[in-house]
């Protein structure tokens, strides 16, 4: 099963990213299966972190039905992940056309749809190349059956 955990956090800039990104979302995280969050933050790039290693003001986790082999793909892809920075020209990338598939740095929903494409989640999505927000990830999900809780 794939989980992702979508938030929007009580900040200034967390409710700029969900603004500018069209949605109500402001961050993505992976949930692993020990409860632990893998994502691209600012403050530290790809990482694991603990659940609840924030305060959001709202938190939906979407679960995505998925086979054993899908779940290793994208649980490895994470992984592999793991260490690489923070696409800070991500938030020019809005504006300037970054290709989000690029792999040398992530933030977070680049990272999330990355991941969910990897492992066949979902079809390759025909997003514009900059465009690939926490919001727009969380309406792939639910386009696809995913289910909240």
């Amino acid at each position: 099963m794939i989980r992702y955990q979508f938030v929007t956090g009580t900040g200034f800039t967390s409710k700029a990213v969900a603004w500018f990104g069209g949605g109500v979302f402001s961050h993505v995280d992976a949930v692993l299966s020990d409860g632990s969050l893998l994502g691209a933050r600012l403050d530290g790039g790809v990482s694991v972190r603990p659940p609840y290693y924030d305060h959001w003001s709202r938190r939906v986790v979407f679960s995505l039905p998925t086979t054993a082999q899908q779940d290793e793909q994208w649980r490895n892809f994470l992984v592999d992940q793991l260490g690489k920075p923070y696409d800070k020209t991500a938030i020019w990338g809005f504006a300037t056309g970054r290709d989000w598939r690029e792999d040398d740095s992530w933030f977070c929903s680049e990272l999330a749809a990355a991941a969910l494409e990897m492992a066949g989640g979902c079809p390759v999505l025909y997003t514009p190349a900059n465009k690939i927000t926490p919001s727009g990830l969380a309406t792939v999900l639910s386009a696809l059956g995913a289910v909240t809780g």
